[in-house]
């Protein structure tokens, strides 16, 4: 997965943050939730609209001191929570105006670079990934599931064309010993049946294993569920996305919420489905020239939004037997 990135470690720079404010309109007031509260950047930039208030959502703990600085600033407007998204329900908001809900599914460079988190192919020393409130790290997975589960989180968390080959590698490697992140790039570079010299040998790998040890696919799927219901009429629904999985996965989700194609014409109006969403706009919103030159990351971002047109908690979608195949491949961690 690719990143919000920090083009230095004092400024963070959030992604397509001009359109994410003219598609959520903090100036119009209301409660919002930043799933993805990171470094702060999206909070702090609604909280400069009067009457507004921000719930900053964030597994990582290291956002918790960031979070404390707002809340310091902002007492009334600002609550920090270290909490998975997938969880938000469990947020006490009663009588909560909920007026927007965002997600940036990237990593900041702050997290690429920690050693401690082990998130990229250039870390030296154990395999972690471990982005917070998690079962298990990287050198579990490595280490102690069977060729053919290692193979399938490649291939399918990845996209990794050779996982068949860098599985055998890391099985019969790991029988001498443990696997580290430099030796895992080791074996993945010797596995490559093509050089990809754009792109390094382990990216997907790394993607594929980040996605695995964090439950992204599962992660994601009932953070928008949850979201979907507790938004208030009027409110938006807003994710930016980084790589094709996820972004297939959003947008499943809106077109099954905002569609009904099953539907026959023919059918008597009764048995149709309520439309309780509208998407503006079909096409992804992506980033400015100007934006990807200063920050180039933000070249994969993709912005998809969603209006919820009535009060309902109730959300009809499909999408959990329609990814029901990945979200059996993260059930593979139960085993560790």
């Amino acid at each position: 997965m690719e990143a919000t990135i920090v083009l230095d470690i004092v400024k963070h720079y959030p992604v397509l943050l001009k359109e994410i404010i003219s598609v959520i309109t903090p100036q119009h007031g209301g409660t919002f939730i930043d799933c993805t509260f990171g470094q702060g950047g999206y909070t702090k930039e609604i909280l400069k609209h009067q009457n507004t208030k921000v719930i900053g959502l964030d597994r990582d703990i290291d956002s918790k001191d960031i979070g404390k600085k707002i809340e310091e600033k902002f007492p009334d407007r600002f609550s920090f929570k270290n909490l998975k998204f997938s969880k938000l329900n469990n947020l006490k908001l009663k009588n909560q105006n909920i007026k927007g809900i965002l997600f940036d599914l990237g990593y900041s460079l702050n997290q690429i670079k920690n050693p401690e988190k082990g998130l990229s192919f250039n870390s030296h020393g154990d395999l972690n990934m471990m982005m917070g409130l998690n079962d298990f790290s990287a050198k579990e997975v490595i280490n102690n599931l069977e060729g053919k589960e290692i193979e399938k989180i490649l291939k399918y968390f990845g996209d990794e064309n050779d996982a068949k080959f860098i599985s055998k590698n890391i099985v019969r490697d790991r029988q001498i010993k443990k696997i580290n992140t430099q030796e895992l790039v080791k074996i993945i570079e010797k596995s490559k049946r093509k050089k990809n010299y754009k792109v390094h040998s382990a990216t997907k790998t790394f993607q594929a294993l980040r996605i695995f040890v964090n439950k992204e696919i599962s992660e994601l799927i009932n953070g928008l569920i949850n979201s979907a219901k507790i938004l208030k009429k009027d409110g938006v629904l807003a994710v930016v996305t980084f790589h094709s999985l996820e972004d297939k996965i959003v947008k499943y989700f809106f077109k099954s919420l905002s569609e009904n194609k099953s539907i026959s014409r023919y059918e008597p109006k009764v048995h149709q489905k309520k439309i309780l969403f509208k998407m503006p706009v079909k096409k992804p919103i992506v980033a400015s020239h100007k934006e990807v030159k200063n920050n180039p990351p933000s070249r994969s971002a993709k912005l998809r939004y969603l209006i919820k047109q009535e009060d309902n908690y109730e959300i009809e979608s499909d999408i959990l037997d329609k990814f029901s195949h990945l979200i059996e491949i993260e059930n593979l961690g139960l085993k560790l």
